[in-house]
């Protein structure tokens, strides 16, 4: 049997909402297209008019290892990872919608946010993310258990403006818990967080894995992990999506701890050896983004004949900082975190989910 697919726009949260309901009762399924520009709707490829009865919506993964693909996720596997989700973060309550509803993340605060029977506060996230944006959406939320789910940049924006504001603080503080994921997180990151007394929880998953299915280290109920010989994670489990094999390969290097704990290195793709060392070309990019005078960084692989790997750095900002950017990082990474190379860009290329399109980065150094 099959079911009606609902496509709507990125743009229309309260819509979304509406069909969610509708995609839980199983009677329809969605996909959320881009954002609409300027009443228009951008093109996003075909998709069917029907699906089988069993799918509960049609994901665009982001697109962070190569060209961005839709993902069918069946209905088991979506409600079972918003449901163990919400299990381990605590009790059912109201979440901040901050993430846009085209990609997983942000459709599962919608998925929680119906499952508990509470309406989302809902954020404009087709404008850019701001502390005192983030500020006034909290203020109306009326639960208790208050959540959301941020990106690493969002968190570092507000934990940035939270020690001189002590109403930002507060309010971040009145989060039970604040899951953040879409990317890697560093630990310095993490820990100004808690510091600061924050709860913020490391999510990590994937569209093909309905979202977050491994929180802080531990993976959900349901959800398996084991460690390829080439150090690549695998992942398998109920809320793996439709079309995959029983343990799916990422493209993520990892560790588990002796207690079972999950340790992400980097993508197989952001981990260099420079000079037998790895470097994580995501942390390099963190640090450097926290040093005066840097708006925006990216670190790409440059080929050594002596140390195999080096770091290229290409940032915005002020010209006057490059050679800081370079003796910086290798005091705090290292000489194999050095970059043997600091280029200042006007705007770093982009992908179309926002993200810094590293292969173009990597051809302003040709």
């Amino acid at each position: 049997m099959t079911k009606p697919l609902q496509v709507v726009p990125a743009n229309d949260t309260v819509q979304a909402l509406l069909v969610m309901a509708e995609v839980i009762a199983g009677t329809k399924a969605i996909y959320v297209s881009p954002y609409q520009v300027n009443g228009e709707q951008t093109n996003f490829g075909e998709v069917p008019e029907t699906v089988e009865d069993n799918i509960a919506a049609i994901v665009e993964s982001s697109g962070s290892t190569g060209v961005p693909k839709k993902i069918s996720i069946s209905t088991v596997a979506f409600l079972h990872a918003a449901r163990v989700g919400q299990e381990r973060l605590g009790p059912a309550g109201q979440w901040l919608l901050a993430l846009p509803i085209n990609f997983i993340a942000g459709q599962q605060v919608l998925v929680r946010s119906i499952l508990a029977d509470q309406q989302p506060v809902i954020m404009n996230t087709a404008v850019p993310f701001t502390a005192e944006a983030f500020l006034r959406s909290t203020m109306l939320m009326t639960n208790e258990n208050k959540y959301t789910s941020l990106v690493p940049n969002q968190l570092a924006k507000l934990v940035a403006e939270a020690p001189n504001d002590k109403v930002l603080l507060s309010a971040l503080r009145s989060y039970r818990a604040i899951l953040v994921g879409g990317q890697s997180t560093p630990e310095e990151l993490r820990y100004k967080a808690l510091d600061l007394g924050i709860n913020v929880v490391i999510s990590y998953g994937m569209t093909e894995t309905s979202g977050g299915c491994v929180y802080d280290g531990v993976p959900l109920d349901g959800v398996r992990l084991k460690i390829a010989p080439d150090s690549r994670l695998l992942i398998s489990g109920k809320t793996l999506a439709e079309g995959q094999d029983d343990w799916i390969f990422t493209n993520d290097l990892a560790e588990l701890t002796p207690d079972g704990k999950l340790n992400i290195i980097g993508r197989a793709d952001r981990v260099i050896i420079s000079g037998g060392l790895k470097v994580s070309l995501e942390r390099v990019e963190y640090l450097g983004s926290e040093l005066p005078g840097v708006e925006e960084i990216a670190a790409v692989s440059l080929e050594d004949e002596t140390w195999g790997q080096r770091v290229g750095i290409s940032y915005v900002g002020s010209p006057e900082v490059a050679d800081d950017i370079a003796n910086q990082l290798a005091h705090l990474l290292g000489p194999a975190g050095k970059p043997i190379r600091v280029i200042r860009v006007d705007k770093l290329p982009k992908l179309h989910t926002g993200k810094t399109d590293n292969r173009m980065v990597r051809e302003l150094f040709s």
